[in-house]
């Protein structure tokens, strides 16, 4: 069994465990191929993590599952805008970490 971890990636854990939760289970050419038209930033994201696993348990990806996909919250990046009257109303910039765990037929 192989992995893949990406740490610290600004991208919304929320939104990316939905395409997370699509490729588990998945052969790993199908899952790349899938998210390669699938219109999301963290479609793409999770697409080269799981190039990444592939690459490194040194098998071609027709041979590899991909067994889980995680996605973990990162630190939130805590920002300001400015708002009438002299206020100010915070912006929260999630990151996120990603595991991929792919395992050879």
């Amino acid at each position: 069994m192989a992995r893949a971890l990406l740490k610290f990636i600004r991208v919304s854990p929320t939104k990316s465990r939905l395409i997370a939760r699509e490729v588990q289970g998945m052969n790993a050419e199908e899952a790349m191929a899938a998210l390669e038209f699938t219109p999301n930033k963290a479609a793409k994201i999770i697409s080269k993590v799981i190039a990444s696993a592939v690459a490194n348990s040194g098998e071609d990806a027709e041979d590899c599952i991909v067994t889980s996909c995680r996605v973990d919250n990162g630190p939130v990046l805590k920002r300001f805008r400015p708002r009438a009257r002299g206020m100010a109303s915070g912006i929260r910039k999630p990151t996120a970490h990603i595991l991929v765990e792919v395992e050879g037929k």
